[in-house]
């Protein structure tokens, strides 16, 4: 069982993250390069504002000079990303497909705890349950944001988006499994909680990147991921099936 639940995830994750790769490159990574291009502007021009401030702190005769508009984002304290151009796809492409494995894990673990057996039909509704509580309720609070965007405190943000997606989940699972009266009740609870508690806000500032760039992003995000979650589905239930087969051909030889 648990091997054949780790080979139907291992297909449906890689399945889903070469689709969602190939999504990501054409739909989304053009945007985010935009943005990261305002960003810098941005960053430029506050530097150009606070010039006079930085030519009466500048260093001594004999002192290092600074290393030029590197805007934090070099030295021993900087946050490591990927070189632009083929190491930055390749680790998109790492990370797509981490998270398409490991959803593609709790997706069938899911369904086995619910005495669900995984067909691709039913497989591409506990998929799009899944896009709905991980994806699409935590994005009616905290759209998926540009570089460069106005945003919380990480933290909070992270704290909000758990426990928009456990209560979506929950509240998924007591209305679409349990379908009881008092649970469909206790489910739309669990799902609306979150939204009137509210998400957490920004502070208020001009953000550098244009709103319809933020828009076509957010959008495009949730298309991807409603595609990915999708092919999660229909793969796991594919695979899980393909998998079963082959276990029972050597038994009837």
């Amino acid at each position: 069982m648990i091997i054949r639940l780790l080979s139907a995830a291992l297909v449906a994750g890689f399945l889903a993250a070469v689709v969602a790769t190939g999504l990501q490159l054409a739909l989304t990574s053009p945007l985010i390069i935009a943005a990261e291009r305002y960003e810098t502007h941005a960053a430029l021009d506050a530097d150009e504002t606070r010039l006079p401030i930085v030519l009466a702190h500048a260093p001594a005769q004999g002192q290092a000079p600074a290393q030029g508009h590197d805007h934090g984002n070099t030295g021993p304290g900087a946050e490591w990303q990927p070189g632009p151009g083929l190491p930055r796809m390749a680790f998109t492409g790492l990370a797509t497909l981490i998270g398409g494995i490991g959803y593609a894990l709790l997706l069938g673990a899911v369904m086995l705890a619910c005495g669900r057996a995984p067909t691709p039909e039913r497989a591409l509704a506990f998929g799009l349950a899944g896009f709905a509580a991980v994806a699409l309720a935590p994005a009616l609070g905290l759209p998926p944001e540009l570089p460069g965007s106005e945003a919380a405190p990480l933290a909070t943000r992270q704290a909000w988006w758990l426990m928009t997606a456990a209560a979506t989940a929950m509240g998924l699972y007591l209305i679409l499994i349990r379908r009881a009266a008092v649970t469909i009740l206790g489910g739309l609870v669990l799902i609306v909680a979150p939204h009137l508690a509210g998400a957490p806000v920004p502070p208020e500032g001009n953000s550098a990147v244009p709103a319809l760039l933020a828009a076509q992003f957010a959008a495009r995000s949730l298309g991807i991921a409603f595609v990915f979650w999708a092919v999660i589905g229909l793969a796991f239930g594919w695979a899980w099936q393909v998998f079963g087969r082959a276990a029972e051909a050597p038994a009837h030889a």
